[in-house]
């Protein structure tokens, strides 16, 4: 149950921006939540904001007081602690609305799904063109987090949806990302 939450809020300096700090952090808050295997802790971002596409300086841990203690008792934050400036634990507000915050995926590179579907159904390149044209691409248009696969080694973007607002909130688990498809987090 999230009960409770913590702000984390980036510090940019001359050398790194907000932007930088923020990956950095999410990306240690991903490997602390997988090496830890919780589920029970999710986030979200205070600021967030389409137009702009901006996800601000603030990343919020929610989660129960006990699992917010637990977690912020080892040293996740690592490299990037000089950089942070964070709350205590507190008690979400009584007033506070509910939503889901997801991870969405966008099939943005037509060449690669072209690839796929060559590879899949034995097609020749001319075939798959005709059957996935170039205006068959998403163009994403949420907030994201630039991120590094700990397997691979490439860089991707995380692009984050905010489900609409709930009055009550849906239990269930957060992924190693703090992210759920059904679980909702208090937004205020």
């Amino acid at each position: 149950m999230t009960t409770h939450y913590l702000d984390l809020t980036v510090l940019p300096d001359a050398e790194t921006g907000v932007a930088a700090l923020l990956g950095a952090l999410y990306d240690r808050l991903h490997r602390a939540l997988a090496q830890q295997q919780r589920s029970d802790i999710g986030i979200s971002f205070p600021q967030y904001s389409v137009i702009p596409r901006n996800l601000g300086d603030t990343l919020r841990l929610h989660g129960s007081e006990t699992a917010l203690h637990s977690l912020m008792s080892t040293d996740w934050q690592g490299g990037v602690r000089d950089h942070l400036r964070h709350t205590g634990i507190a008690r979400v507000p009584d007033h506070a609305s509910h939503r889901v915050v997801g991870r969405r995926q966008f099939q943005s590179n037509v060449e690669r799904l072209r690839r796929r579907r060559m590879k899949r159904k034995g097609e020749s390149a001319e075939q798959a063109a005709r059957a996935i044209p170039d205006s068959a691409a998403d163009k994403p248009h949420l907030p994201y987090i630039h991120l590094r696969s700990q397997s691979t080694g490439q860089t991707y973007c995380l692009f984050i949806e905010l489900g609409p607002l709930q009055s009550a909130p849906t239990q269930g688990a957060f992924n190693t990302y703090g992210l759920s498809r059904q679980a909702s987090i208090p937004w205020f």
